[in-house]
Parts: C-alpha cells; structure tokens; sequence
C-alpha cells in the first residue's frame, strides 16, 4: 500500500453551495474520487473536477444500502492506491456525520486525513428562516440531538435533559419519530404550546417550512406530509419567526388548513 494517497473529509454545508468554504471548494477541486452521502445537493456535486469518479454511498431512515464498514474500507481502498479522495458529507462531518469514525479508521492504517468543517443544518436554518439558535431573554443555550435510532432500536433520549425550556432543541433525522418526540418532552414539563418550526430541505430551492407548536407538531407534519431530510427548532426562539416572511408554501397551507 503506498503512503501518497489522503483524503478529505468535507463538510458540504446543508445544501446552498454558496455556504461552502473556500477551503472545501479547494480540497473538492484536488479529487479524484468523490465519495459523498444522500443529503450532498446536486447543485454541490456538479462542483465536482470534471473526471472526478463519483461514488454515491448514502443512507436514508430504514435504509443503508452501502453499510459503514463498507465506507471505511471504500475510502482506505482509493486512498491506499494513491488516490486523492473527497469524503463529502451534508452539514458538518463531526455532527452526526461520523466522519471521526471513518477518520480514526483511515488513520490507524496510516492515510492522511484533512477536515474541513462546513455549516451545518441547524445554522443554515437559522439564516434562512431568521430564528436564532439563541437570543438574549429566550434561550441561553441551543441543544443538537438525532431523532432516530439504527435498525429499530429504542429512542431512549433523555427527555428530562432535552426538556429545557431556556434552551433551543434542534432535532436531526427526527421526522419519522417527531410525534414521540413532542409526547416525551411534554411528558418531562415542556409547555405543549412551545412554538417548533420545521425545515424541510434547508437552503435549497426545494426548502419547505412548517410553522406548529408542540402538542400539534406530530399532526401537523403528518398533514403536510413533509420527508427527510427535515429539521426541527423548538423552543421559545421560534416565537421570533415572522409569518411575513413565510413563503408560498404547501407545508403552511396544509397546517393551516388543519387548525381552521
């Protein structure tokens, strides 16, 4: 195995490629192999080198067709040949991306790795909707958290930890669970009528927003039929959103429609 190969483990930022850094766009530009996960624009793999072998090996909620093993060993395979290889991952690689896993693997076989951080889902919804993650007065403190498990294990968050009402709660991966999730923290005291939006497909042109509170929120998504990949906000920040700035929106219309 030769020594020469490396690889980039890039955060490609939540899906507007305007919110990539200019040093992921110069490492991307070096590939040639781009291994990259489901939630990677398409707007952000057409700056892939042109030449570059793609490789897609996403996962989606019930389904990881290309298991993480396997990632490890793809990635060590091109670079142990040689290879310069971009690891492009949606978000940041370090929050809920498991790129310290597939790191340490590379690195205990002696390949180098380079980590380039990128903005992840939960402030590229903060800019886009206009909710800070906190805000003097209403949350002193933000609070990220998956909503789901692998291969049907027990969602055991710790509602009591989770169920802070001075803190912002930003749910990942959680749409398929968000109606558990709302029963849970409103079972540890959290107020159901604490404002929650959803985010659906954030900073993308296929971004759809749903505004709801707690004790409707698992209704309400169901309603407009939102899909991953969704994040949700909940906490008092929310009250801050302004429904002016609210696009035309099916979400909206389908939650509106709900509550009359």
């Amino acid at each position: 195995m030769t020594s020469a190969g490396k690889v980039y483990l890039i955060g490609a930022g939540p899906g507007d490629p305007e919110l990539m850094t200019l040093r992921a766009l110069r490492l991307l530009s070096e590939a040639e192999i781009v291994v990259y996960d489901r939630l990677v624009s398409p707007d952000i793999l057409a700056l892939c080198p042109e030449g570059a072998e793609r490789i897609a090996v996403g996962k989606a909620p019930e389904c990881h067709p290309v298991p993480q093993e396997q990632i490890n060993d793809l990635l060590l395979e091109h670079a142990g040949e040689g290879r310069i290889v971009a690891r492009l991952k949606g978000g940041d690689p370090l929050i809920f991306g498991r790129g310290s896993e597939e790191a340490a693997h590379l690195r205990a076989h002696g390949i180098e790795v380079a980590i380039v951080p990128g903005i992840t889902a939960a402030q590229g919804a903060a800019s886009a909707t206009g909710v800070p993650l906190t805000h003097r007065g209403l949350a002193g403190a933000v609070q990220y958290v998956t909503g789901h498990r692998q291969a049907g294990q027990v969602l055991d968050l710790d509602w009591k930890r989770l169920a802070d009402p001075d803190s912002t709660l930003v749910i990942y991966m959680g749409v398929a669970n968000i109606g558990q999730i709302a029963m849970g923290l409103m079972t540890e005291g959290l107020d159901p009528a604490t404002p929650v939006l959803a985010v659906a497909e954030v900073t993308t042109p296929r971004e759809r927003r749903l505004l709801s509170r707690l004790d409707m929120l698992g209704r309400d998504v169901r309603t407009a039929k939102l899909e991953a990949p969704v994040l949700f906000m909940i906490g008092r920040v929310v009250s801050l959103y302004s429904k002016i700035a609210l696009p035309e929106d099916v979400a909206a219309k389908a939650m509106a429609a709900a509550h009359a």
